[in-house]
């Protein structure tokens, strides 16, 4: 059972990451954005029973929760860490976490690459591992490369950065500029 390290905010007003002691995967990440995608996920399935919670992301040692608009954290946070609490904590290399049918939507980074026999695919997630996912990931939120087709590169916020404004202009535009300074000067990036 994971013991909860310590509760930041984020640059999302309706998101909280809860940093934890043990981890509850090894590296895969989880997102889930209503308790239908969550009922077979022994973390994800609580977080939403408690109520007011939009989505739930974790990974390794951290989890990230939005609110419903309307919730309240005084009220929602100690009801949050009842479930974070119970939740099994992976050990061992080939830990996955709490199952869950969503754990290949949660591919990314090298994994991801490793999919793709696009050359250009390996060196954005190399960039985005070096340079992105870290300050993202520091925010209780993290970034999934979709697929690029052509010259659009499709990509998916996750966490705390899933329905964050400045996710969705700023961050985009700074990730297409770097993309495009050091990979391929026509990749448009797309967030869905």
């Amino acid at each position: 059972m994971p013991k909860i390290d310590n509760i930041e905010e984020t640059p999302n007003p309706n998101a909280i990451k809860f940093l934890l002691k043990e981890p509850v995967t090894n590296g895969t990440t989880r997102s889930f954005h209503s308790i239908e995608e969550a009922a077979s996920d022994a973390l994800a399935r609580p977080l939403f029973e408690v109520g007011e919670v939009a989505s739930v992301f974790y990974m390794d040692r951290m989890v990230t929760v939005e609110k419903l608009d309307e919730a309240d954290w005084d009220d929602l946070l100690p009801k949050l860490a009842v479930p974070i609490r119970a939740a099994e904590a992976v050990t061992g290399a080939n830990g996955g976490g709490n199952g869950g049918a969503d754990g290949a939507a949660g591919v990314g980074g090298a994994l991801g690459a490793l999919m793709s026999d696009d050359p250009r695919v390996l060196r954005i997630n190399e960039i985005l591992d070096e340079k992105i996912r870290p300050a993202l990931a520091g925010d209780g939120g993290w970034l999934e490369v979709l697929g690029l087709k052509e010259h659009t590169l499709s990509i998916r916020y996750q966490g705390a950065c899933g329905s964050c404004p400045s996710s969705l202009s700023g961050t985009l535009m700074a990730i297409e500029k770097l993309i495009q300074d050091e990979v391929d000067p026509e990749i448009e990036v797309v967030a869905v």
